[in-house]
């Protein structure tokens, strides 16, 4: 793993109290020769009255995709629930002819016992004795109705699992699943979250994840920043699973891909400080398992160094521009988080003043800035929404759409290319 720090103002002004961002950025390394880890995915699908559309077959061609795909040293776990939960298939190397005929034999049913359906899929994977990737993939159009229903207690049984070395990725299919709900578990569980707006999407979403499964480079990453004396922690801008500590906090990054490139931005309250010259602010600890045979932990110590001058010198100092972008993109994907709330109390005015001001400061940056591509991409999206907001036309989609758009970008995911979301296809 490949890491390092930078800061948006490395200069600060002597006897002056200062605001530091920081971002660490992580860089995964390739995943050479063809020799993967194996694969054991248990594969829950939601078979409720409500998945029709095309959305079960859509379902069925996914499980489809995953058998084509899969090894001789893999296994595939094949669950169905609606208020009742059918283990269609126990965790077992892929028999594709007799897989095939079980995912065709899925029917639509009744309600949504969507922890049963989890639960089952987890008790396969714990069956698993063998090395390997371990993930439930769970498929929804609804909300969980039946058994376990508190978000809650569903979030914490994600998150639990993970102790014994099992992940969750959450599929949402169509307007009616809880998104909330789905973005947590997929957080909690260590694997992504994703939207499936339509039937074009479906391919896109299992080849993605398929492909990071199968080029894992390193497990369990978690950061640990740790202010030095009087700095103060202010917080972190990215969202992640966090762990308050007595010196700071840890934040629990998952999984890396090979290749992979993630930032995490936090930011610091500096106090006045007396002395010129260097000043250690924060140390930064990176931990994670590498993959291979065999597994090892690994732990590596960045500090976090200002330096402090005169204040006509720091007053003349530059900002790191990527810095700024990047916490630019971050402030615009909370801005999303507060304009969605606003819209669901049906305060549409003020939601889409929320976005039209952060666009503002969007393309104003955009001319000096590294992801000026990124930003136009974010720029179209914002400006989308805010015209359906002011024409009353904002619907369960583009509640769907930004809030995972806004979760991708605070997990620094690559941005999706933006396609305008009156000319898709939807279920």
């Amino acid at each position: 793993m490949y890491s390092s720090i930078r800061v948006d103002q490395t200069l600060l002004a002597v006897e002056s109290e200062h605001r530091v961002h920081a971002m660490l950025e992580v860089t995964a390394p390739d995943v050479e020769g063809s020799e993967r880890p194996a694969l054991h995915l248990a594969l829950v699908i939601d078979r409720s009255g409500s998945m029709g559309g095309g959305k079960l077959e859509a379902a069925k061609q996914a499980a489809g995709f995953l058998v084509d795909h899969l090894g001789p040293d893999d296994s595939l776990a094949l669950v169905a629930f609606d208020d009742q939960v059918s283990l269609l298939a126990p965790a077992a190397a892929p028999d594709r002819e007799r897989l095939g005929a079980v995912i065709e034999s899925i029917h639509r049913g009744g309600t949504t016992n969507l922890s049963g359906g989890w639960l089952k899929g987890a008790e396969e994977l714990r069956r698993v004795t063998s090395d390997g990737q371990r993930r439930i993939l769970l498929l929804t159009d609804g909300q969980a109705n039946v058994g376990v229903t508190d978000p809650g207690r569903l979030t914490g049984m994600a998150q639990g699992i993970r102790g014994e070395r099992i992940s969750t990725t959450t599929i949402g299919f169509g307007r009616d699943f809880d998104e909330v709900l789905l973005t947590a578990m997929a957080d909690a569980g260590g694997g992504n979250g994703y939207f499936a707006e339509g039937p074009d999407d479906a391919p896109g979403i299992f080849t993605e994840e398929f492909e990071g499964l199968a080029t894992v480079a390193a497990q369990n990453v978690s950061v640990e920043i740790a202010p030095i004396s009087d700095v103060q922690f202010i917080g972190v801008l990215n969202e992640y699973p966090m762990v308050p500590l007595p010196t700071g906090v840890q934040i629990e990054l998952g999984d890396f891909y090979g290749g992979e490139v993630r930032r995490v931005v936090f930011e610091f309250s500096v106090p006045n400080v007396a002395d010129l010259g260097p000043k250690h602010i924060a140390d930064v600890v990176l931990r994670y398992a590498s993959v291979g045979d065999p597994v090892e932990m690994h732990e590596v110590t960045i500090p976090v160094h200002v330096n402090v001058v005169e204040a006509d010198e720091a007053d003349g100092a530059e900002t790191d521009r990527d810095v700024v972008d990047e916490v630019l993109i971050l402030k615009a994907a909370e801005d999303r988080k507060r304009a969605t709330e606003l819209a669901d109390a049906g305060r549409y005015d003020e939601a889409a003043e929320i976005l039209e001001e952060r666009s503002r400061t969007i393309h104003a940056a955009m001319p000096d800035s590294a992801l000026a591509a990124q930003m136009e991409i974010e720029l179209a999206e914002m400006e989308h929404t805010t015209g359906r907001m002011r024409r009353r036309e904002y619907d369960m989609y583009d509640k769907k759409r930004m809030t995972y758009e806004s979760h991708r970008n605070m997990r620094s995911k690559p941005h999706k290319e933006w396609e305008n979301p009156d000319e898709k296809d939807k279920w």
